[in-house]
C-alpha cells in the first residue's frame, strides 16, 4: 500500500519524530554495520552514481538524463542504469522518451556489466547512493530548496535514507531552487571538498494553461515543489489533489476529475511523469505540465566528471 509522505518528516521538531528517533538509531546501525561488511565491486568503466539521502522527490532522473546527454556530447557512449521496480514505470518511460540508452535490472551490479557486454563506457545510476557493493567513480547527491534533509533524522523519525555523513563521499551537491549559504556551510563542516551547483525547473508549456483555472493533481515524492513551480509561473491553481508517489489512478478516478472540470470550469493538469501513468486511457481532457531541468554550470561539472576518465 501506498501512502504519503508525512508531513512531520519536514517540521524541525514533533512528539511523533521523538518516538520513532529509537527506530531511526536502529536503522542507522544495521545501515553501518551493512557498509562495514559489504564488499566494494569494481568495474571496467566508470560508474557514475546521481542519488539523494532525502527520500523522494530531489530530481535525480531529471539530472541523471540531463548528464547522460552532456556526457554523450563529450564524445562517450553512456547508458542510464535503473534498478526495475514494477511500480515505477512512469519514470522508466519518461526517460525512454528523452534517452535512448536505459537498462533496467532488478539488480544494478547485473545491469552495469550488462551495459559493457553492450559496448557502453560510461554508466550513470540514475539513484543507487545506499548501493554500497557498487564502487562509484564520481558520485552526485541531490536535494531540492524546499526541503534539504527536512528534520534531519533518519527514516523513520525523519525524511533521510541514511545520515549525513554519507555525504563524506561524495564529489558534489546539486540543490534544485535558490543558493543557501547556511545549509552549504553545514554541509562543508562534513565534506570541505565538495563542490555546490544549483538547477532549476523551466515549465515548457505552461503558456497554454494562463489565465485559466487549474485542477492540479500530483503523485509524486513531494507534491508542494510542482504545486508552487505553477504559482511561481503566475498560474492559477484553484485545486490541488495530492496523492502517493508511482500512484496508479484508476480509470474511473480519471474520469471524475474530468467532471470536477466540467462542473467548476478547471482545466485538469498532472505532472508530466504522472501523465506516464494515465496516458494508456487516452483522455484528451487531461493535460500535463512538460518540465526542463536546467544547470547554469553544467560546463563546470562536465569538467570535474572528465577527471575519471583519466
Amino acid at each position: 500500500m501506498k501512502v504519503l509522505k508525512p508531513k512531520f518528516w519536514d517540521k524541525k521538531i514533533s512528539l511523533l519524530a521523538i518516538t520513532l528517533f529509537p527506530l531511526s538509531l536502529i536503522i542507522w546501525l544495521l545501515i553501518l554495520i551493512k557498509k562495514k561488511i559489504t564488499t566494494k565491486l569494481d568495474f571496467k568503466i566508470p560508474v557514475i552514481c546521481v542519488g539523494n539521502i532525502y527520500l523522494g522527490g530531489t530530481g535525480k532522473t531529471p539530472l541523471a538524463l540531463a548528464l547522460a546527454k552532456e556526457i554523450k556530447l563529450m564524445g562517450k557512449n553512456p547508458a542510464i542504469i535503473k534498478k526495475f521496480y514494477k511500480s515505477h514505470q512512469d519514470e522508466h518511460n519518461l526517460i525512454e522518451k528523452n534517452f535512448n540508452n536505459l537498462i533496467l535490472e532488478t539488480n544494478r551490479s547485473i545491469g552495469i556489466n550488462k551495459a559493457i557486454e553492450q559496448g557502453f563506457d560510461t554508466v550513470i545510476l540514475d539513484d543507487g547512493l545506499q548501493e554500497y557493493k557498487i564502487k562509484k567513480n564520481f558520485s552526485i547527491v541531490c536535494f531540492n530548496e524546499n526541503q534539504l534533509i527536512g528534520n534531519g533524522f533518519i527514516f523513520p523519525a525523519g525524511p533521510l535514507r541514511e545520515g549525513l555523513n554519507a555525504l563524506k563521499n561524495v564529489d558534489l551537491i546539486v540543490i534544485n531552487g535558490k543558493e543557501n549559504k547556511n545549509f552549504q556551510k553545514k554541509i562543508l563542516k562534513i565534506n570541505p571538498n565538495l563542490s555546490f551547483f544549483y538547477s532549476e525547473y523551466k515549465l515548457r508549456n505552461y503558456e497554454q494553461f494562463k489565465n485559466k483555472k487549474l485542477l492540479a493533481i500530483a503523485g509524486i515524492g513531494n507534491p508542494s515543489n510542482f504545486f508552487d513551480l505553477l504559482e511561481e509561473k503566475g498560474l492559477v491553481v484553484a485545486k490541488k489533489l495530492i496523492y502517493p508517489d508511482h500512484y496508479e489512478f484508476s480509470k474511473n478516478e480519471l474520469l471524475e476529475f474530468i467532471e470536477i472540470g466540467k462542473k467548476n470550469n478547471y482545466e485538469v493538469v498532472f505532472t508530466e511523469k504522472d501523465y506516464f501513468r494515465i496516458k494508456k486511457y487516452n483522455l484528451n481532457q487531461l493535460k500535463f505540465l512538460r518540465v526542463e531541468l536546467i544547470v547554469p554550470r553544467m560546463e563546470e561539472i562536465k569538467e570535474k566528471i572528465l577527471n575519471i576518465y583519466d
